[in-house]
């Protein structure tokens, strides 16, 4: 009750404010079974901004409904559903601190976390849910200090399994694109030279089996490590970003530890953090991540900017559902920008296999106007999206994901 209250307190308060917003303050406060009754005394419907808050007040304060609205999949379904993890990130952009932090708590008291949070035996016990890693990442600043290394546990449980998914075929990935003129007799499919191959081997065409028969075929060299490529990960933090941060992250440190090219690994919401020198552990850079809150993508954009040396072996990855809250004209024209002069630029809107994922769909289509790729894109692409996109293949089949999804 004291929290209600003091939600309550801090809606209503200002008396300077005009008669209709306070009656729209009145109508977020006692929730939709009020809408009808507020409407005769002159209320207005609800600003897009204010119909949020209203949903995200009614997902802890809404009784069955509200408990719907948050998990997803009804009462009692457990506190692993990825819109938690969007929920906690629209109440941190939509509401002051005061009241975030008394959401959140009700959140953990209301909704069945606390049990999560508070019984470290608990975490044990789960398997690697990613979802439920993003929430705590969301909530790890009222994780208590005896659940902490639980905490950390589960999400190193997380991103072991991720990295055995991804790790072998990212490396070989970059080997093969970049090492692209020497070459190398030890067999392997994806280090294979096919332009090289079916050049040399075009005096073997068969017109019987109207194909050509290779006498030898060509591969690249994997013993020389060095390039000046550099892969630059630009990475969205707001709540509806967390699958996309977690698997985007754990590719970048694979990068990392690549001497074949130079990573830079920025995450941002209205802040800035650059997280490249925590690349060598993928939990630590990750504990370096704040899920949720507000998003300057131009801002962040533009400090990935000074990066960029040789903009022709540069490629940028902006991670993000382009839900921008500072400057989309100018957003838009740095993009522009920085692929005008050679940059390979790729707009990933969300890197998940959960299904169809949250973007702006606006600036999504202003970003692919200006040639640019944007797409959201499972996590088992990722290998052949970064091959593709470091051999300057066309990346338009890509894109056609983001129609599917």
């Amino acid at each position: 009750m004291n929290s209600i209250l003091t939600i309550c307190e801090v809606l209503a308060m200002n008396t300077a404010i005009d008669p209709a917003q306070r009656l729209a303050r009145w109508r977020l406060i006692l929730g939709a079974q009020a809408q009808e009754r507020l409407e005769r005394m002159g209320a207005c419907g609800l600003t897009e901004e204010q119909l949020l808050m209203d949903q995200a007040l009614g997902a802890i304060y809404g009784g069955d409904t509200g408990e719907d609205a948050l998990s997803g999949r009804g009462a009692g379904s457990g506190p692993s559903s990825p819109r938690i993890s969007k929920w906690l990130g629209d109440v941190r952009a939509l509401f002051d601190r005061e009241i975030v932090t008394v959401i959140q708590s009700d959140a953990i008291e209301r909704r069945g976390l606390r049990q999560l949070l508070f019984e470290p035996e608990l975490l044990q016990n789960l398997e690697p849910d990613i979802g439920l890693a993003s929430t705590l990442m969301t909530l790890r600043d009222q994780i208590p200090k005896r659940s902490k290394e639980s905490v950390r546990a589960f999400i190193k449980k997380i991103v072991e399994e991720i990295n055995r998914m991804l790790e072998n075929d990212i490396r070989r990935a970059v080997t093969a694109a970049l090492n692209r003129r020497a070459h190398s007799p030890l067999p392997s499919a994806a280090a294979l030279d096919y332009k090289l191959t079916i050049e040399r081997n075009l005096k073997n065409y068969n017109p019987d089996l109207k194909t050509i028969l290779p006498e030898r075929f060509f591969f690249f060299d994997r013993s020389n490590r060095t390039n000046n490529w550099t892969v630059i990960l630009d990475i969205d933090q707001s709540g509806s970003m967390g699958e996309s941060v977690i698997f985007s992250s754990i590719m970048a440190c694979i990068l990392a530890s690549m001497n074949a090219i130079k990573t830079r690994i920025v995450a941002f919401d209205t802040s800035i953090t650059d997280l490249t020198e925590k690349s060598d552990d993928p939990v630590d850079l990750l504990y370096g991540i704040q899920l949720g809150g507000g998003t300057d993508i131009n801002r962040s954009v533009a400090y990935c900017q000074q990066f960029i040396e040789q903009p022709a072996k540069t490629l940028f990855f902006l991670i993000s559902d382009l839900d921008e809250g500072g400057s989309q004209a100018s957003l838009l024209r740095r993009l522009e920008d920085m692929k005008a002069s050679g940059v390979t630029v790729i707009s990933l809107l969300a890197v998940s296999d959960s299904g169809s994922p949250y973007y702006s769909a606006h600036m999504a289509q202003r970003v692919s106007a200006l040639g640019i790729p944007c797409f959201a894109c499972t996590p088992q692409l990722l290998p052949q999206l970064l091959e593709a996109a470091l051999k300057g293949h066309d990346l338009t089949a890509f894109e056609h994901m983001k129609k599917k999804a």
